[in-house]
């Protein structure tokens, strides 16, 4: 049995495969509307969330299945003080995939190993968020034509930001990703990432401050929030959540072509004056983060 904790989970070939099933999928719904009847999704959310509970149960109705669950985790037995692994080997019982959100790192970990069914990761703590990095992937390949011979900047949150921290783990299989990260120095990316990623795999980086200096040089500007969730200080967090904003003056100084991306919710790092330049590509982003999940699911339920 098959889980996704980890964008890694997939090689390179079986990635492409499940973009290609995704863009399938965009292209013909009807072939796929009846793929998962009598299939039943767990929704574990521990805590808040819009788009990616939505999309999952989106996805999962789509197919023709049905969803149960739980969308934070007052309503659930952990506030009785039921374990992850208990809660996953009683929701086995009842389902036949399960995707999970859990504030602490390596929760999604956990279940998949006590589980009977496959377990998706759909975010824990600051570590791993594998379906944004899938959608983020088909977003830039639908788009772009490609996901080799790009630069992407990365701006903002890059220390607590999971969603960061797997794309750049995923885009370093890849030829010729130049990465420009873009963040005040409180929040640059983790050595983890820094040393046991880019340098291990001897990839090309440049860390700069001023999101002006890198705009001219992007093929793809990946814009993320400071996560106030994610802050110890409410003084820290107040003093950086301003740092960067995107406007229109400032996407002047960018490429016709370069793509504006963010996995949501936005608090005010992307002025709404940008939502209508062709470059924006962040609804669009949440549109494909359905057809990846229906991708997914699929296929970790061996229909497609």
């Amino acid at each position: 049995m098959n889980h996704i904790i980890s964008p890694l989970d997939l090689s390179v070939e079986e990635l492409d495969k499940l973009l290609d099933l995704a863009n399938d999928i965009e292209r013909h719904p009807e072939k796929y509307a009846h793929a998962c009847e009598g299939k039943r999704l767990a929704s574990l959310f521990y805590e808040p969330s819009t788009r990616t509970r939505l999309s999952f149960e989106a996805a999962m109705m789509n197919l023709g299945g049905k969803v149960l669950g739980f969308s934070d985790q007052d309503s659930s037995s952990a506030t009785k003080g039921e374990s992850v692994a208990d809660t996953i080997r009683v929701v086995s019982c009842y389902a036949d995939i399960a995707a999970i959100r859990h504030p602490k790192e390596g929760a999604a970990l956990v279940a998949s190993m006590a589980s009977q069914i496959p377990v998706i990761n759909a975010g824990d703590g600051g570590h791993q968020h594998p379906t944004q990095t899938l959608t983020d992937l088909l977003t830039i390949r639908s788009m772009k034509g490609r996901l080799d011979n790009i630069t992407i900047g990365l701006c903002g949150d890059l220390r607590f930001g999971r969603t960061v921290h797997s794309l750049i783990e995923a885009l370093v299989r890849y030829d010729n990703v130049h990465f420009i990260l873009i963040s005040p120095d409180e929040l640059r990316v983790p050595s983890y990432i820094r040393d046991g990623v880019l340098q291990k795999e001897n990839v090309s980086y440049k860390e700069v401050v001023r999101l002006e200096e890198a705009l001219p040089d992007l093929d793809l500007l990946y814009m993320t929030r400071v996560q106030r969730e994610r802050f110890f200080n409410e003084n820290d967090y107040v003093r950086m959540k301003d740092f960067y904003i995107l406007d229109a003056e400032k996407m002047k100084l960018a490429g016709p072509d370069m793509l504006v991306l963010h996995p949501l919710p936005r608090v005010n790092e992307i002025s709404v004056e940008v939502d209508n330049d062709p470059r924006a590509a962040y609804f669009k982003q949440a549109r494909y983060g359905v057809y990846v999940r229906m991708a997914l699911i699929l296929t970790l339920l061996e229909i497609a």
